[in-house]
Parts: structure tokens; C-alpha cells; sequence
């Protein structure tokens, strides 16, 4: 069987890059079964200021595996879309595998979807990181519906996302099911979940305690980790924790993750006028409170005189930095305004890592208040902050993380897409 994993490959930052490639490996290990990764080489609009190649990490993750990975799909030029079609056809896949994250790429990937659902030997699947978007509009919805609309199957990790599946498309025939089995006559809507990153190993020489000696982290550490977003929460993690400090004096937060747009040398001309541009355009197309151009939550820090109870480390993680992070603390905080099944929530996992969260999103179909983590009002700072002091006073089991989540492998995983018992 061979199977396309189309998404951006690993040259590329973040957790649908680590996503996508995970996948890929995961499938690659099924007997039968040839994998290649096709990869955008540009997946925005040229305008946007940022900066999405990781140019810092060292770790291969597809190193030992023979997958190829092939950088085609530029978002800024049409003829390369009609390109990566072609090499598509060229490799005579069985399935096709989108990664579908963003609404803004509903126009390339509408094409590609729909010259690839022609061919009724090919099976495209949408892998759905998202239906309606975080910051979603009028506009975000078409795109969507414009590209997703051709899948003949559907993999979402929470049932949320179901039921915003049905609502954008309303008049959709599918059957729903957790195991794979695909429907007849109709399209399919696998109900899976974020599988647990095993990309990323625990470092057994690393040395916690030294660790934190060195950088004056107290007995009890708190973790916020990954790109840094509005609707992630963390001023309500730092307000959140400004409260439990000042109770207690055995913990500490630790901020590690870039800020989102702040990526590119904002002294550059080239710099300017993409943030120029990228300003008119979310005037027409950007509600004003999701606007993330001025937000600096980590100005809270000093504003709340914590510079002595909060590490961070403000850049994007590399790949091989990312264990001692986690192997440091204690519990990971995700004080979401909103939440889509989150790779953060995997990561934190895959090193038996409770969380703290807010029970938004599909958060309480996987966060067993009091077992693996521990849930708190959303936008509720005084929620937030007695759930971390309810951490402290009453510890989970890291066994208690690895029992509720045992089930979600990217074994288990890549066996319900194939369909293969």
C-alpha cells in the first residue's frame, strides 16, 4: 500500500510539522506499507512576518526510516500546485493524508483535494486539526468547506470536532466510528485522538536537580510550553500563578516557547513591509480582539514582581532541548481560552506529565479531574490558581497519566487509518 502524508515535513517548526512526520513513521512501521511525506515550501501568504523553518534543532526524526520527503507545494505560486498534483499521480497512492490546520490553505489544498478526489483509486483523507477556527470568520469557514469538502474520509481527534464537522457541512452522508471501518455509500468520520509524541525522548543523563540549583528553581516547577498565543492563556497562567506564589514559596514557572510573532529581525525593510501589508490585511479580514499583534504577556512577569519565581526561556525550542524541559517539572499548565486537541497535551504525555487545564475544548474527555490532571473554570483566575494549589496539596500519579492514555498510540493509530486488524 502506498500512503502520502502530505503536511509540512520536518524541516519545518511546530507541532503539525512534529505531527505530520510522527504520522509517517508510524505508518511506515505497518507491514506493506510505503511511505512518502509531500511538503509545502511555502505554506502562507508572503505577507506574513514570521518565520516557520526550524533552523535550530540538530535531531532528525526521520533518521533510520527510508521515507522521502519532498518540499513542492508553495502557497504563492499556482503553477506549483498544478506540480505537486502531478508528482502526486507520479507516485500512484492508495490514500492521501491532509494535514488540515489552517483555514487560510483551503485555497491550494481545495485544489489539489479536488483534482485528487477525480481519481476513485485514491483515497483522500482530511486529518482534522481544527473545522472552525480559533479566530474563525465568514471568510475562514468557505476556505474550509472550499477544501475539506472533497475528502472521502475524515480523521478528527474529539468529538467536538464532529459535530463542528456536521455543522459546516450540514448536508454531509457519513458514519461515525472509532475504528476505522469505512463506510459504504457514504463518507467517513473517524473519531480518533492526538496520539502521544514519542518523537521526543527522555534524556536519562540529564540531572534535574542541578538544573534547577542552576537556575533558581524552587521543589514544586509549573510548565508552560510551546508557541506563545492569545488563546493559549498565558496571562491567566501568570496572573494564575502570581496568586499561588504568594501563598507559597517552594514554586516556580517555567516559560519556554517563542512568541508567535515575533520571529523575524523587525529592523529589516523586508520586515516592515510584510508587517505592513500583513496589518491591512487583518483590518479586513481579523475580528480586533484577535488581533495578537500587541500582546506581551510576559511583561506580566515584571509588572507582578516575579523575576525571581518564573524561568524563560523565550525562543523556539529546539527539538533536543525539549526533554529537560519537561523531565524539570512537575505539571503542565494549559489555561486555554479555547481548545482544539492540543499537541502540547501529547507532548506532556509522552513524559507522564499531569495537567492543569480549563475545561474547555475537548479537555474533559481527556483530563479525568483528580486522576491525570486536574480542571478549572475557563477565564477564571481564581479557578486556576486553587487548582494549582490543589496539585501541590494533593500530587497525581505519574502512573495515573500512562493509565488513561495507554490507548493512544500512533500504533493503535495508523491501524484504525489503514484499517488493517
Amino acid at each position: 500500500m502506498k500512503v502520502i502524508c502530505f503536511g509540512p515535513g520536518p524541516k519545518f517548526k511546530g507541532g503539525i510539522s512534529n505531527y505530520n512526520t510522527a504520522l509517517a513513521k508510524a505508518l511506515d512501521q505497518v507491514d506493506n506499507v510505503d511511505v512518502d511525506i509531500v511538503s509545502w515550501t511555502n505554506q502562507y501568504p508572503a505577507i506574513i512576518p514570521r518565520e516557520f523553518v526550524d533552523k535550530t534543532s540538530k535531531n532528525d526524526f526521520l533518521e533510520g526510516t527510508d521515507i522521502a520527503v519532498h518540499y513542492l507545494l508553495n502557497y504563492n505560486n499556482p503553477l506549483s500546485w498544478r506540480e505537486t498534483y502531478n508528482f502526486i499521480i507520479g507516485l500512484k497512492p492508495n490514500k492521501i493524508i491532509i494535514q488540515w490546520a489552517i483555514a487560510i490553505q483551503g485555497i491550494p489544498l481545495g485544489y489539489l483535494a479536488k483534482k485528487l478526489s477525480k481519481h476513485p483509486d485514491i483515497e483522500v483523507i482530511f486529518d482534522l486539526h481544527f473545522v472552525i477556527q480559533k479566530e474563525g470568520s465568514s471568510l475562514d469557514n468557505r476556505l474550509t468547506k472550499r477544501a475539506i469538502k472533497h475528502a472521502d474520509t475524515y480523521i478528527t481527534h474529539a468529538y467536538k470536532t464532529v459535530d463542528e464537522l456536521k455543522e459546516l457541512l450540514p448536508d454531509i452522508k457519513a458514519e461515525v466510528n472509532e475504528d476505522g471501518k469505512r463506510a459504504v455509500g457514504k463518507k467517513t468520520i473517524i473519531k480518533l485522538f492526538h496520539p502521544i509524541y514519542s518523537l521526543f525522548k527522555e534524556d536519562k543523563g540529564f540531572d534535574k536537580e542541578a538544573f534547577k540549583a542552576e537556575h533558581g528553581l524552587e521543589k514544586n516547577v509549573f510548565l508552560f510550553f510551546g508557541f506563545i498565543r492569545k488563546y493559549k492563556g498565558l496571562h491567566h497562567a501568570i496572573r494564575a500563578f502570581k496568586l499561588v506564589a504568594d501563598q507559597r514559596d517552594d514554586v516556580s514557572l517555567m516559560i519556554c516557547g517563542e512568541s508567535f510573532w515575533k520571529t523575524l529581525d523587525q529592523s529589516k525593510w523586508s520586515t516592515k513591509i510584510k508587517t505592513f501589508m500583513f496589518s491591512i490585511a487583518k483590518t479586513i479580514f481579523l475580528k480586533k480582539s484577535d488581533d495578537e499583534g500587541d500582546y506581551r504577556p510576559l511583561r506580566l512577569v515584571k509588572e507582578l514582581n516575579l523575576e525571581d519565581r518564573v524561568f524563560i526561556d523565550n525562543q523556539f525550542i529546539a527539538n533536543e532541548n525539549v526533554p529537560k524541559y519537561f523531565q524539570t517539572s512537575d505539571a503542565v499548565v494549559l489555561f486555554y481560552e479555547y481548545a482544539t486537541p492540543s499537541g502540547i497535551e501529547s507532548l506532556s504525555y509522552n513524559f507522564k506529565k499531569p495537567l492543569i487545564a480549563t475545561a474547555v475544548g475537548h479537555f474533559p474527555e481527556t483530563i479525568d479531574d483528580g486522576f491525570n490532571g486536574y480542571l478549572a473554570k475557563a477565564n477564571d483566575i481564581q479557578s486556576m490558581a486553587a487548582q494549582m494549589i490543589k496539585y501541590l496539596e494533593h500530587p497525581l500519579d505519574p502512573q495515573n497519566v500512562e493509565e488513561k492514555t495507554k490507548h493512544l498510540s500512533w500504533e493503535n493509530y495508523a491501524i484504525a487509518i489503514l484499517n488493517q486488524k
